[in-house]
């Protein structure tokens, strides 16, 4: 099993920044993949931003060149600066890593970002 435990969400206004992270720990041996998703309220979670342990990355088209994912893999923690933040990314934002050899998936539970105008 792999835990997942986010942190660093919160409220700001439009124009700031936060920077999340995603701590794991437990068997993470197989971890390949992370990424960061976000569920606005009525809305399908989606990919914010995902990183390779090689540290190849995909961005979704909304958060280029606002967002940066990066990991550290000697302390097990994945990271999302975000800057430049509108309301519209107002959503609880997830962490998931990916067990390659098994193609387990393991969420965090979760953090809030709210952006006001």
């Amino acid at each position: 099993q792999v835990q997942l435990v986010e942190s660093g969400g919160g409220l700001v206004q439009a124009g700031g920044s936060l920077r999340l992270s995603c701590a794991a720990s437990g068997s993470i041996d197989g971890i390949n993949a992370m990424g960061w998703y976000r569920q606005a309220p009525g809305k399908q979670r989606q990919l914010v931003a995902s990183i390779a342990r090689g540290g190849t990355t995909i961005y979704a088209d909304s958060v280029k060149d606002r967002f940066t994912i990066s990991r550290d893999n000697a302390k097990n923690t994945m990271y999302l600066q975000m800057n430049s933040l509108k309301p519209e990314d107002t959503a609880v934002y997830y962490c998931r890593a990916s067990n390659s050899r098994s193609g387990v998936l393991y969420w965090g539970n979760g953090t809030l970002v709210t952006v006001s105008s």
